[in-house]
């Protein structure tokens, strides 16, 4: 049972690092445009129905705005962006 316990919560500590790295390599890109890439990138996966990868996306984007304090947040650009990215391609 222990065992089992551990494996879990090694595999959520995996999880983890892997979206604390992500926010880490968009803020060190473009400190200032990185939330509104992870949303972005999330808005996408949520198109596609890959509900793992917008959880993820949603985690980095909450971890972009936690450690970059340059990051722009409007709300009126984020519904652009969103609505850009539900738009169907031609």
């Amino acid at each position: 049972m222990l065992k089992s316990i551990g494996r879990w919560m090694e595999r959520r500590r995996a999880i983890r690092r892997r979206w604390q790295s992500d926010a880490r390599a968009l803020v060190g890109a473009d400190e200032v445009n990185a939330y509104y890439e992870a949303q972005r990138r999330a808005a996408r996966a949520r198109v596609r129905g890959d509900r793992a990868a917008f959880y993820h996306w949603a985690k980095v984007a909450a971890e972009v705005a936690r450690i970059a304090p340059f990051a722009e947040m409007d709300i009126d650009v984020l519904q652009a962006l969103v609505a850009e990215e539900e738009r169907p391609r031609t």
